[in-house]
Order: structure tokens, then C-alpha cells, then sequence
């Protein structure tokens, strides 16, 4: 794919593209390739994560080449929570441990913003970090993410 080709499903979204941008989206970051997941954002994307702003396919990779390398056995899954004509809301679980085994899931909402061929052109983060043990995971390798089971107390 050219690094300024579209990517469907387009704006206006539905309730049923939405879900399918949400799904491609965590099918992406699980793959943990940052070069492979710049090319679903504008070439000047603008980004904030948590208290870091980046803005660019270039500041994109150098960003995620970093998370993975401290967000060891990273693991996620998005569901839609709202979506408007050009505009996704997504709630979000991901699970990793630091260099100490030390295992970590992360509660949080993202906004995304899209332009008019379907590449993400804002992304904006927040999350929350709270220590697990590791027979509390649920994102467990070789487990389906779509599969498991979240309980209202967690969303």
C-alpha cells in the first residue's frame, strides 16, 4: 500500500464499519510492528498518549518501537464504546510486564479523528496502569482476545 492510499472502511461511519475499524485497529497493534501500524494514520498524524504528543508517521514508529520495548508480552483488545460521522470512541484493555516480570494492565479510552480516506488523522490516549499477578491475566498467549470475558466491573 502506498504511505498516502485510503484505507477502508471510509467515513461516514455505521455502528458495523466502526466495529470493523476498531477490530482491524487492535488486529494491527497486536501485531506489535510500528511500521506495519503508521500506515492506517496520516502521514501528519497527531497523537497524544497519555502525556506524550507525537505528531507523524516517523515520531509514530520511534513512539511504539519504545512502548514495546518496555511493554513486554503485550496483549489487546479495543471494543467500540460511540462513533459519529468521521469520529470513533474505542475503550480498551491491554496486559505486559516490564523488564521485572512484573505484570501490568492498562485501562483506558481512546478518540480517534479520521480523515475523509479512512486514515486516522487524530489519536488521543488516556489509560491507566494497575499491577496484576499473573494468574489474574487475561490476555494469556494463545488466548483469543475477542473470547474473553470482561466483566462490567471492568468496563
Amino acid at each position: 500500500m502506498a504511505s498516502n492510499q485510503g484505507r477502508p472502511p471510509y467515513p461516514p461511519f455505521t455502528a458495523e464499519t466502526a466495529q470493523i475499524k476498531v477490530k482491524a485497529a487492535q488486529d494491527a497493534w497486536n501485531t506489535k510492528d510500528p511500521e506495519k501500524i503508521k500506515l492506517a494514520y496520516t502521514p501528519n498524524s497527531i497523537w497524544r498518549n497519555r502525556s506524550t504528543f507525537v505528531q507523524g508517521r516517523d515520531e509514530i514508529v520511534t513512539f511504539l518501537t519504545g512502548k514495546w520495548q518496555r511493554e513486554q508480552g503485550y496483549r489487546l483488545r479495543k471494543e467500540l464504546f460511540a462513533f459519529s460521522d468521521d469520529k470513533i470512541a474505542v475503550q480498551f484493555w491491554y496486559e505486559w510486564h516490564d523488564a521485572d516480570g512484573q505484570w501490568w494492565r492498562t485501562y483506558g479510552l481512546e478518540d480517534w479523528t479520521f480523515a475523509a480516506n479512512g486514515l486516522m488523522r487524530k489519536r488521543q490516549m488516556s489509560g491507566n496502569d494497575v499491577k496484576i499477578e499473573d494468574a489474574e491475566r487475561w490476555f494469556k498467549e494463545g488466548v483469543n482476545v475477542n473470547e474473553v470475558e470482561i466483566s462490567e466491573r471492568h468496563w
